[in-house]
């Protein structure tokens, strides 16, 4: 069962956390192995994969990151050795900044540093800007399919971790500037 399933909550790439809270919550209570100790071994087997279930749902749902990996998976979107493919203009781009990243490995330069972590953050919040009217609207979606809309954030979700690892990289010259 699904984690969304598991919390008879609709799939949804921005929940309601205190919806989601409570639900983990009550499910860790009503699962909770020491509830069930004199139960047969077959059922105490079943609480113990509920409860884990309920935990890993919950650490999933809880994260936005992870929440939208699971549900591009869910999908089929994102399968490792998958077609995973970024705009052609987005990786030009991507490329004069590790390009000018790898100018600063031999000559670091404090404003050029600025330069670049100033438009990795515009770039960023660009792009996640651009794709919230569409996580606010999912599943009900008005003028575009929702095939249509999994692929724009499947494309969203791999820009942003391109992104984050030019920030992961530009990290290690913040203690330079």
């Amino acid at each position: 069962m699904d984690y969304f399933q598991f919390y008879n909550i609709s799939e949804s790439f921005l929940l309601d956390e205190k919806v989601l809270k409570n639900t983990y919550y009550k499910l860790s209570r009503e699962y909770h192995p020491d509830f069930h100790a004199n139960e047969p071994e077959e059922k105490q087997q079943e609480i113990l994969q509920l409860s884990t279930q309920n935990t890993n749902a919950y650490r999933t749902l809880s994260d936005a990151d992870l929440r939208m990996q699971y549900i591009l998976k869910q999908h089929g979107l994102l399968e490792e050795g998958g077609k995973n493919e970024l705009p052609g203009d987005f990786l030009m781009e991507m490329m004069e900044i590790n390009e000018e990243l790898m100018e600063l490995e031999f000559d670091f330069d404090a404003d050029k540093f600025h330069e670049i972590s100033e438009k990795t953050i515009g770039l960023t919040a660009q792009l996640d800007n651009d794709i919230l009217p569409v996580l606010q609207r999912y599943p009900e979606l008005h003028g575009i399919t929702k095939e249509e809309a999994l692929a724009e954030v499947k494309t969203y979700y791999l820009k942003k971790k391109y992104l984050l690892r030019i920030q992961e990289t530009l990290s290690k010259f913040a203690t330079r500037s």
